[in-house]
């Protein structure tokens, strides 16, 4: 309810993943009259679309900390209920990010041996995807942690146990896993960075590369990329940034000199595919490692094809049951 392009985006792209998964239910969870205005059951022949209704919504000036006294009847209190009481097995939410975090830690719970939730979310890269957290809900981490951040994350890009001989016994099958800082040198960083270096050096369930900058993110040389959510929020939205700043630069140079639009014409193609392997609707869905179930969240300006893309990972964490997977590699 609380996106900021309302209930219609995330009612559209329900219906399009049900039309693919029907062996998948979706609840929606908001005001049922607002919900019935865009939802036509017509359009959901198998009737995998289940309407719950909420009298109250969170909105995005919210406070996290008052809404869980207050707003008990709100759609996101609602269905992570839902999930914590296990009638649904993930929750996707593209509202208020402090106070869904904040909702599902009380809730849902958190996974034995993790302090924090985290945020992650995959990155398109040179070579297939890195997965980097924390984007944004831990401002301050200790060293402790971090390792626990790269740990969920490495079991993300994983999709497996980390016990299985075969796996611990090649080196190469471990993620490799980096430490965002502002230099490569062991010697360079915070002192927080430098016992976390220590830590990551040590563990044997993911291949520790070292330091990496920020420049090295796209570099696709680190599956996962390990921070604490204030540099990984700054560098997430500057990529965003950088990105729009790309696209308006060419699109102003398709409305230039006829010699220039023919000179693109001809290399459209090239762009065309760019353009489609970098669309940042392929990426939404941050995952909210650490609590007990799948809690996933959308970008709050997701249009429907983004929302869908949310869908769909929350639906494959939820097959492969990532917090379970995570819970095995702490024990």
């Amino acid at each position: 309810m609380s996106g900021d392009l309302g209930p219609r985006i995330a009612i559209r792209a329900a219906e399009k993943f049900v039309a693919e998964e029907r062996h998948c239910d979706i609840w929606l969870f908001g005001d049922e009259h607002q919900l019935r205005q865009f939802y036509k059951a017509s359009r959901d022949p198998y009737h995998q679309i289940n309407i719950v209704h909420c009298t109250e919504k969170v909105t995005m000036d919210d406070n996290p900390l008052q809404v869980i006294r207050h707003k008990k009847s709100s759609s996101m209190y609602q269905a992570l209920s839902a999930l914590a009481k296990g009638d649904v097995e993930a929750s996707v939410s593209a509202g208020n990010t402090g106070a869904l975090l904040v909702m599902a830690k009380h809730l849902v719970g958190m996974i034995k041996g993790i302090e924090r939730p985290a945020i992650c979310k995959s990155m398109p890269v040179q070579k297939g995807q890195t997965f980097m957290l924390d984007l944004g809900a831990n401002i301050n981490c200790t060293p402790e942690q971090l390792h626990q951040f790269a740990l969920m994350a490495s079991t993300l890009v994983m999709k497996t146990n980390f016990k299985n001989p075969a796996i611990d016994e090649d080196e190469s099958e471990k993620p490799k896993v980096g430490l965002l800082n502002i230099g490569t040198e062991h010697t360079k960083g915070t002192e927080l960075l430098q016992l976390a270096q220590t830590i990551f050096a040590q563990e044997k369930r993911f291949n520790y590369v070292g330091f990496i900058e920020a420049n090295e993110i796209f570099s696709g040389n680190c599956d996962v990329i390990a921070c604490d959510g204030f540099h990984g929020n700054i560098a997430l939205k500057a990529s965003e940034g950088t990105a729009r700043f790309i696209g308006d630069k060419i699109q102003s140079a398709l409305k230039g000199s006829f010699m220039v639009r023919i000179g693109l014409f001809l290399i459209w193609p090239v762009i065309k595919s760019l353009k489609l392997s970098l669309d940042p609707s392929l990426y939404n869905g941050a995952s909210l490692l650490g609590l007990n179930k799948t809690v996933i969240k959308s970008h709050g300006s997701a249009n429907k094809k983004a929302f869908l893309q949310a869908i769909r990972v929350a639906h494959e964490q939820a097959l492969q049951n990532i917090p379970q997977k995570i819970s095995s590699c702490l024990d």
